[in-house]
């Protein structure tokens, strides 16, 4: 069965985005624009994001006029993207509009993996719902040295420890490389 793996860079005071919902600060970190590729889920198929994330990816490399840099990221991977609203698709990407609770729509996700890993891309709060949903498998967090003073937390929910076991931990270049078992 697929494992449903949320695998995102945080600052050291846990803010994945900042007030303005950007991520430069991420990119002004030496490999932040161009994560190790070790780091990265290796077998993940579908990806999945929020609506925010979404819209700044678009936004940032103005994929609507240049819709082959979807591919960069993406690859021809199916996108699910969690919204109640009417969004734009790039030219040639295969993105899925989903509403609902996480539990309603993960036998679509789970389908379209077709075995292979979900990664939550992000943001912080869809991350939260499939850990509320006991349908999330591992956190991995790449942390920069880097400290926001606000803007869209990490993971907006509480966990107790008994629900995580530490995998592995290394440093990753400028990057802390956390990597945590949910139970």
């Amino acid at each position: 069965m697929s494992r449903i793996i949320f695998d995102t860079a945080t600052s050291l005071n846990g803010w994945i985005a900042d007030e303005d919902d950007s991520l430069a600060w991420l990119f002004a970190v030496e490999g932040g624009t161009s994560p190790d590729p070790e780091v990265l889920p290796t077998n993940a198929g579908v990806l999945v994001e929020g609506s925010t994330t979404y819209e700044w990816v678009l936004a940032e490399s103005d994929i609507l006029a240049h819709p082959e840099k979807w591919r960069e990221f993406h690859g021809d991977r199916p996108t699910f993207v969690f919204t109640t609203r009417d969004l734009p698709v790039p030219e040639g990407a295969d993105v899925r509009f989903v509403s609902g609770p996480v539990a309603a729509v993960l036998p679509e996700i789970r389908a379209a993996a077709g075995g292979t890993d979900i990664w939550v891309v992000g943001g912080g709060d869809l991350a939260g719902q499939f850990l509320d949903a006991g349908a999330l498998d591992e956190i991995a967090v790449s942390v920069a040295p880097v400290l926001l003073t606000g803007g869209a937390p990490l993971l907006p929910r509480r966990a107790e420890a008994d629900r995580m076991r530490l995998v592995s931990a290394r440093a990753v270049g400028q990057f802390a490389r956390l990597v945590y078992a949910v139970g």
